[in-house]
């Protein structure tokens, strides 16, 4: 991987994620690829969710704090939330913020309280995480940093798992020159061995199994699922990137055609895409009708240049 690619990755994981989430949102009211780019053509302006608001927050947060700051993380997704509570929120984030804010507790410490104390294992935590892939890509303590972002809102082991092995397969995307020779099966080994769940690891080797048979998505979605659940919903995002690893688009389309968590499904998958292939491979038509597509931009140049500086 060139270093003066690095611009252009940056760019694609954060904007890749918010076309995903965007166009999954769309998706839900579309059963084929032909709806899908009906809905979008006549569509004036691609609003992503909550996926994107909570990427975007985290990415402020990296900015600001040039490192991981769990409660100038949480002080971020509660600022962004109550100037947009639209944004399609499930319920975990606003009863946190609230929940802090009347405790005095740690976002941590009422994370853990969450789910009879077990904490949440959905993708809230994955769907998010790209700023952390991107800006940490390189580095030995990615999965750490991921995993405390995470921790957060998302306090289970597999919850922290989940968005760690998202991140994980970002930082990689970035590290991989799509110019060369690309080996889904050992992109999906590398992720293997960095899954400290046996949730994790068992789907992550049925996503290689799946692509060593060219099982076609359906059959994929039976086998891995794709709910909020992030050992369901992450496996397959990872599925269709590496099932398109040469395609933005179609990797889209099979993130979020087939069912599920549509615009999470799509937040995922096309962060991975995005980092792997670069900015110019997101269609110009997809980015002139995104929101706030030059502010998003601007955010992943400040993280690439907050790389300057240690943390």
């Amino acid at each position: 991987m060139k270093k003066e690619a690095l611009p252009d990755k940056f760019e694609g994981g954060m904007l890749g994620c918010a076309l995903g989430d965007a166009i999954g949102e769309i998706a839900f009211r579309c059963h084929t690829i032909k709806d899908l780019e009906a809905e979008i053509e006549k569509t004036d302006v691609l609003i992503y969710t909550d996926d994107t608001a909570m990427a975007l927050g985290l990415a402020e947060s990296l900015i600001r704090k040039n490192d991981i700051d769990q409660q100038d993380i949480g002080d971020t997704f509660a600022r962004n939330f109550f100037k947009e509570p639209w944004r399609g929120y499930a319920s975990g984030p606003p009863t946190i913020f609230s929940l802090v804010k009347n405790s005095g507790c740690s976002y941590v410490e009422v994370a853990k309280t969450l789910f009879g104390g077990s904490g949440s294992f959905g993708n809230g935590a994955a769907m998010r995480i790209v700023p952390v892939g991107l800006r940490f890509f390189d580095s030995s303590h990615l999965y750490d940093k991921a995993a405390a972002s995470a921790e957060v809102t998302h306090a289970h082991p597999v919850g922290k798992d989940g968005a760690a092995i998202q991140a994980m397969a970002i930082g990689l995307a970035v590290r991989t020159d799509p110019g060369f020779s690309f080996d889904p099966f050992d992109f999906v080994d590398k992720l293997v061995q960095k899954a400290k769940t046996d949730e994790i690891k068992s789907k992550l080797r049925l996503v290689k199994d799946l692509l060593q048979n060219n099982a076609p998505p359906k059959e994929a979605i039976k086998s891995i699922g794709c709910s909020v659940a992030v050992h369901e919903s992450m496996p397959f995002s990872l599925y269709s990137f590496l099932k398109h690893p040469t395609s933005f688009k179609d990797c889209l389309y099979c993130a979020v055609l087939h069912g599920g968590d549509r615009d999470t499904l799509g937040a995922m998958a096309c962060s991975i895409s995005g980092a792997f292939l670069g900015i110019r491979s997101l269609p110009v038509k997809w980015l002139d009708k995104l929101e706030n597509e030059e502010y998003i931009t601007e955010l992943a140049r400040e993280l690439l240049k907050s790389r300057s500086t240690s943390c």
